[in-house]
């Protein structure tokens, strides 16, 4: 009897089960957010739930993010469990003192008696110019901040199965979505499951140099991996899942077999991911150990509007596969093939 092949979800359509599954099996689990409630429910994140749930779970809300987040910080110290929509990560610069100031140390100031089980979903990313002010990743803002934690994940699997860990955990979770990764195909399980907090994730291995991708640069990383196969270079790609709190663990045992580490972010490299994990990197191994380390990040500049310079602003599988080689051979880094050969690859498993 042939085994029958997995089934494969969109992450745009993983997200929108994992919701479901949530608000299906508890009464306390809500959704709003700006056009939550649109046609296209946030490119289908969102679509049809509030004809399933009805419009007093599910529903839009005001251009107001200040006010609509505290809506959700005292909803869910009342008991309730909303999640948060913002199209943009941009837009959580306007509630940036209710997140900080509220939501992340309610637990702590009230001794535990309070807890704030709140879900911040917020999108990053490029696409058809965004701009200076609707592309940047702030992950690294909020990975400052003792109380919250952070996601990224970079696959449909993972999105499902970190929505559904960020939904149960009673700690309030910026959960940060790349909109290139929305039409990327993963196998999904259909049942619920969690993704849960501090768990990294080998996504291909190799002993000649450690990568380390921040979500959409995972899938950059291992179209990267294979242009350095093809030079014989073996790249091992690490995704860490969860920045807070973060795996760095599995990082640190990577990068100390194979003496080199890579960390590709979605962000500036200045104060930002990068720079964490390195430090965290180097703060756990011996003055012996001797990795090579290099970063990867957006330009150090404002994000341009024009397509043509936006393809020097973000990192590429090219120059990610360049950094890696010249870490591993930095005396006469290999040629390495054209970056077209690896851009339609993309991680899918396992899981």
């Amino acid at each position: 009897m042939s085994t029958p092949e997995p089934r494969v979800l969109r992450y745009v359509e993983a997200l929108r089960e994992a919701t479901d599954l949530a608000m299906a099996a508890d009464p306390s689990v809500f959704l709003f957010g700006l056009d939550v409630d649109d046609h296209l429910g946030i490119q289908g994140s969102t679509k049809g739930l509030q004809q399933k749930y009805g419009p007093d779970r599910v529903f839009t809300t005001p251009l107001s993010e200040d006010a609509m987040t505290g809506l959700a910080i005292g909803a869910a110290m009342a008991g309730l469990r909303p999640i948060h929509v913002h199209i943009r990560m941009d837009f959580l610069l306007l509630c940036m003192n209710q997140l900080v100031n509220i939501a992340a140390k309610a637990r702590y100031m009230w001794g535990g008696q309070v807890s704030v089980p709140l879900v911040v979903r917020s999108m990053i990313g490029k696409s058809w110019g965004q701009g200076a002010q609707h592309s940047q990743g702030l992950h690294a803002l909020f990975m400052h901040v003792p109380g919250l934690k952070v996601v990224a994940p970079a696959n449909a699997h993972d999105a499902k199965g970190c929505l559904l860990a960020a939904i149960a955990d009673d700690n309030p979770v910026i959960f940060m979505e790349h909109r290139l990764l929305y039409p990327t195909e993963t196998p999904v399980p259909e049942g619920a499951y969690a993704v849960p907090p501090g768990r990294a994730r080998l996504c291909t291995r190799g002993d000649d140099v450690t990568i380390v991708g921040v979500s959409n640069m995972v899938q950059e990383a291992v179209r990267a991996a294979a242009l350095l196969a093809e030079a014989g270079i073996a790249a091992e790609v690490v995704d860490p899942v969860w920045l807070r709190p973060l795996d760095v663990d599995t990082i640190v045992e990577s990068a100390s077999r194979t003496g080199r580490l890579l960390v590709v972010d979605n962000g500036w490299t200045t104060c930002g991911a990068s720079a964490e994990i390195v430090a965290a990197v180097v703060e756990r191994t011996s003055e012996t150990a001797g990795i090579r380390i290099r970063r990867l990040g957006f330009a150090d500049t404002t994000c341009p509007t024009s397509p043509w310079l936006e393809a020097d602003f973000y990192p590429t599988p090219r120059r990610i596969a360049e950094a890696a080689a010249t870490l591993v051979h930095p005396e006469r880094p290999p040629r390495l093939p054209e970056a077209t050969r690896s851009a339609s690859i993309q991680f899918r498993g396992p899981f």
